[in-house]
């Protein structure tokens, strides 16, 4: 089959209707087609995957850049108003500047029903190295390529097309989606949204519009699980584990090169920094061996100092990331790092500045926490697919979720092996059987 940059018009022409010829050839008019206008014609779950690569998402991941390209806003302008066009009742809820989570609320058709909570982020990570167009999405031999195409844009298609599928029909439980922001690095959307399932007196000014949208669920007894859509192949990932990241600096006292021993040169100590991280890393690998997570792990992840050859630097920064398997407590953890680097440089002037992020991982061990997985093994089985409950290492929102007291499981469609990756894909087919699941877990409650 060959490949082209427009999805729906290939989809289309495999089903050739003068309905759907007539519906292709208007997504390239407008930006969201209003897909009720057409109650015989089921969402296209690759058009909206491709209308959401189109949109770049792009996490600065802490540096100080700007462009059309960074953060969020181009998918949370679609996401309103792709749900508003079909009836979904969806508002914005302010997490940082141009960075709005979406909360949209579709009701369960019954009283009593249980309230489910779907959460999928935003953002993408970088497109450096990228050696595809990253957001000109392409399908080939039923796959779209695109950056954030598996991670996360796909399982985010997914829930956008269940989400309008539901629309008819019973449905037997309430559906919270959340449209997270800032996911790849600090989980800061996820943590706002927390904010609302509390005390409402401690929300933020910006949340009382979302906290007003779920306010009958929170009055009834809130969320009963949590779906965090992630690229898990279709299983379930039930356990994963938690972060903590920080800023480790080095300071010292510029001068010009041609007089070093005038000044302090970061540099060195920051050295020993990272010889001592190389160490407790490798001793971190020996614990916990058998976990079905992987064992806990410690890296640097980025360095930066000095200003040019000529000068003696006054400041070298590392981003230490220390991951944990279930269970580790992360400021033990980061204490244990920051002790190591007090020993391997004594008198040095290290600071450590608070974490951007810090999670304790999603252990999956309470009842609450299996029956939750028990419901979406269930969904997924009665439409023919086979789900397994697997364990992973990386970490997701639902550390966050879990941490506010609701149960969680990881499920979505793609590869965890393809996300981030240079050309990074997805299954379509995968992803409309993720729609499936998703719609199921509904009707049957």
């Amino acid at each position: 089959m060959p490949s082209t940059e427009f999805p729906s018009c290939q989809l289309y022409r495999l089903r050739a209707s003068p309905t759907r010829t007539f519906q292709a050839f208007s997504r390239f008019l407008f930006p969201v087609w209003p897909v009720n206008c057409y109650r015989d014609e089921m969402p296209d779950v690759a058009t909206i995957l491709a209308d959401l690569v189109r949109r770049p998402s792009v996490n600065p991941m802490g540096r100080p850049l700007a462009g059309p390209e960074y953060l969020e806003g181009q998918v949370t302008d679609y996401l309103l108003r792709r749900l508003e066009a079909v009836g979904i009742e969806a508002v914005r809820q302010p997490v940082a500047p141009g960075r709005d989570n979406v909360v949209a609320r579709l009701p369960a058709s019954q009283p009593q029903a249980p309230v489910l909570l779907w959460d999928v982020h935003q953002d993408t990570v970088p497109v450096d190295g990228m050696t595809i167009e990253p957001f000109a999405p392409v399908v080939q031999n039923g796959r779209l390529a695109g950056r954030g195409a598996c991670d996360v844009k796909g399982g985010m298609a997914s829930m956008v097309a269940a989400l309008e599928r539901l629309i008819g029909g019973e449905r037997r439980a309430t559906v919270i989606f959340v449209g997270s922001v800032n996911e790849e690095f600090g989980f800061s959307g996820a943590t706002a949204f927390t904010r609302l399932l509390g005390d409402a007196s401690a929300w933020q000014p910006g949340d009382r519009a979302a906290g007003q949208l779920i306010a009958p669920d929170l009055a009834a007894r809130g969320p009963v699980m949590a779906v965090v859509a992630e690229p898990t192949g279709l299983d379930l990932v039930t356990q994963h584990k938690g972060a903590v990241r920080w800023r480790a600096i080095s300071g010292g006292r510029a001068c010009h090169s041609s007089q070093p021993e005038r000044g302090i040169n970061a540099i060195y100590p920051a050295g020993r920094m990272a010889l001592a991280i190389e160490k407790l890393a490798a001793e971190l690998l020996t614990r916990f061996p058998d976990h079905p997570c992987g064992p806990p792990t410690l890296s640097v992840g980025t360095i930066h100092g000095g200003l040019g050859v000529n000068l003696v630097p006054d400041r070298v920064v590392l981003e230490l990331d220390r991951r944990l398997v279930p269970g580790e407590d992360p400021r033990a953890a980061r204490q244990e790092v920051i002790d190591a680097i007090a020993a391997a440089c004594p008198g040095e002037a290290i600071t450590h500045e608070p974490p951007f992020l810090e999670s304790s991982g999603l252990a999956g061990d309470t009842p609450a926490a299996k029956a939750a997985a028990e419901r979406l093994v269930q969904a997924a089985t009665a439409v023919g697919v086979t789900a397994r409950s697997l364990a992973a290492r990386y970490g997701t929102n639902a550390c966050v979720y879990a941490a506010a007291g609701l149960p969680c499981v990881v499920f979505g469609p793609g590869s965890i092996a393809q996300a981030h990756t240079a050309d990074e894909w997805i299954d379509l087919a995968e992803v409309e059987r993720a729609v499936d699941v998703l719609e199921q877990m509904i009707r049957i409650g």
